[in-house]
């Protein structure tokens, strides 16, 4: 393990850092203006109560941007010592955060498989007490493939899958599998909020399939227009190679 990933899973340094990430988050959001799409978007999600935000896996640094004061979020987190920063930071931007392995396909096939199975009942039980619940939709490792996992989410909650985009003019592009973005102060941002999906209790592996499709192009719709309201299309072709390298968009 290298000196600088041993010094940052110290705890006061996770501390101090989740304190920065989450002080910096609150000047992103202060300090750009704001479109949301559709303009009655809360007014529709009130009326389908709690519900699966769903999201791509880069959006996942700003997501917490979509949130009312009176809203009750949560979302899932691995229980990696990676993963303390973005719990603590998060905590503190009023999220609540459950640390589990998220669920994934492979749940569909086996209920036992590692981590999975837990994670989707703290998601369950998050939703059912009445919180809303961020959750990427990726296939793990694998950019804007969305994966069964969150298909079965909404079976077993009874709670619709809403995707959501919340992107930035000025942006930080990072060269990750996820294709992350992280926003700049002082610019203009949307938030773009898609049509809800309602997943049967009892439903087939091929409509599975076709809800997964479906959701996956919403996510892509989502995504494209929120950039198109900033004016900024999103000019990434392709899955970078490398990773940890950042350039500003």
């Amino acid at each position: 393990m290298g000196l600088i990933k041993t010094v940052g899973r110290k705890p006061g340094v996770q501390w101090v850092l989740s304190h920065v990430a989450s002080g910096y988050l609150r000047l992103v959001r202060r300090t750009n203006r704001f479109a949301i799409e559709p303009a009655d978007a809360y007014a529709r999600l009130d009326a389908h109560g709690p519900f699966i935000a769903a999201m791509w896996h880069g959006q996942h640094i700003m997501i917490s941007f979509m949130r009312r004061p009176q809203d009750r979020v949560a979302t899932i987190i691995s229980r990696s010592p990676d993963g303390n920063i973005n719990t603590m930071a998060l905590t503190r931007m009023g999220v609540r955060v459950m640390r589990a392995s998220g669920a994934r396909g492979r749940v569909v096939k086996d209920a036992r498989a590692k981590g999975g199975a837990e994670g989707l009942r703290a998601m369950v039980r998050a939703l059912k007490g009445g919180e809303t619940v961020a959750f990427s939709a990726d296939v793990p490792k694998v950019s804007r493939v969305c994966d069964a996992g969150i298909i079965m989410l909404a079976r077993f909650s009874g709670c619709p899958i809403v995707p959501v985009a919340v992107v930035t003019s000025r942006h930080i592009r990072f060269n990750s599998w996820d294709r992350a973005c992280l926003g700049l102060p002082f610019g203009r941002g949307a938030m773009v909020f898609g049509e809800a999906t309602f997943v049967p209790r009892e439903v087939s592996p091929e409509e599975i399939d076709a809800l997964r499709h479906r959701v996956q192009a919403e996510l892509n719709r989502v995504h494209d227009r929120a950039y198109t309201l900033v004016g900024r299309p999103d000019r990434v072709g392709g899955v970078p190679a490398a990773a940890s390298q950042g350039s500003p968009a």
